[in-house]
């Protein structure tokens, strides 16, 4: 339904809302949650309620449509813009002007780039939302989607303690915006000299202080996946680094992640990675074991990223009981 293809304009085929009479909650919870026609560029810029509310959307579709084999149409006659690299974004025209023509062509855009500038310019020239898809600073929806997951297996969120063993990338900036708000303590383990963004570091710091949860800084795995409840990583290698290749291979040696790395973790530890995963990066032995929530996560990024442009473009409020976190 939400097929990512090389093209810029992709029409939603999605029919008439369901009537929000239907769907009635308390004035409370309403005025935490205001997500309608907002962008979605970091989860920085989203508090608690806000991450939670676009979790119980998502899970509620998920739940209508997948479980239930419901119609729910919820988008008729809206459309979205993908992939602005078909147009090689701020080359053959202005990121200004492109603004302003996607902003008359479609209700929403989701945009992968480079450069998380270009999504910033993008978003204040465009009169619509504009989901980060992907860049090089952050990657939102697919911690959304990882948040889901998690939350389905475990049962709750709070308390549970996440290993970054990798890169300091865009997905781990990502989780560092937003585990602390859901009270999820984050330890993270990378070569010298791959750390995460300054930047984000020192709101991440300020997030944990906030939020009363733990957040560690290590050059050690095995210490990091210490008592750990979830194992993660990613490529070493992102879009714009293949140069790099030979020597980002070498100095992540000792990274990969082995069952000899979970033993060390918590008894109910799992897996996740977004794909496409390399076998440097993790063994088949992890990776294809019980342990591993790889396929439900990347499942998933087809109901969060839905639930989130449901929860950007209408006012629809879930059937399902609120998820615990």
């Amino acid at each position: 339904m939400f097929a990512f293809k090389n093209r810029i304009y992709h029409s939603l085929k999605f029919a008439k809302c369901c009537q929000s009479k239907n769907f009635r909650v308390g004035k409370a919870a309403l005025d935490s949650v205001k997500l309608k026609g907002r962008s979605f560029l970091t989860l920085k810029d989203f508090n608690a309620e806000e991450i939670k509310h676009i979790l119980w959307v998502s899970a509620d579709l998920k739940n209508r449509i997948k479980h239930r084999s419901e119609y729910v149409p919820l988008l008729q006659g809206k459309s979205i813009g993908l992939n602005l690299s078909d147009i090689h974004l701020g080359v053959n025209e202005s990121t200004t002007d492109t603004a302003r023509v996607l902003s008359g062509l479609a209700d929403i855009v989701l945009a992968r780039v480079y450069s998380h500038s270009s999504l910033e310019h993008l978003d204040k020239d465009a009169s619509i939302p504009i989901i980060n898809g992907l860049s090089d600073l952050y990657h939102p929806i697919q911690i959304l989607a990882d948040l889901l997951t998690l939350q389905e297996h475990y049962g709750s969120l709070k308390g549970l303690t996440l290993a970054w063993i990798g890169d300091g990338n865009n997905v781990l900036h990502s989780f560092m915006m937003s585990l602390a708000k859901l009270g999820v303590n984050l330890k993270v383990a990378t070569p010298k000299g791959y750390e995460p963004d300054a930047n984000v570091t020192q709101e991440a710091q300020l997030l944990s202080k906030q939020f009363g949860t733990k957040l560690q800084f290590l050059t050690d795995p095995m210490e990091a996946a210490r008592d750990s409840n979830v194992l993660v990583t990613d490529t070493w290698v992102s879009m714009g680094q293949e140069e790099e290749k030979k020597r980002r291979l070498k100095d992540f040696h000792g990274y990969q992640i082995t069952m000899q790395t979970g033993s060390v973790a918590a008894p109910d530890w799992t897996f996740l990675h977004c794909l496409p995963r390399k076998a440097e990066e993790v063994d088949d032995e992890v990776f294809y074991s019980p342990r591993s929530l790889v396929f439900a996560e990347a499942e998933n990024r087809k109901w969060t990223i839905m639930g989130l442009m449901v929860c950007i473009l209408t006012d629809y409020t879930p059937q399902i009981p609120k998820l615990k976190f």
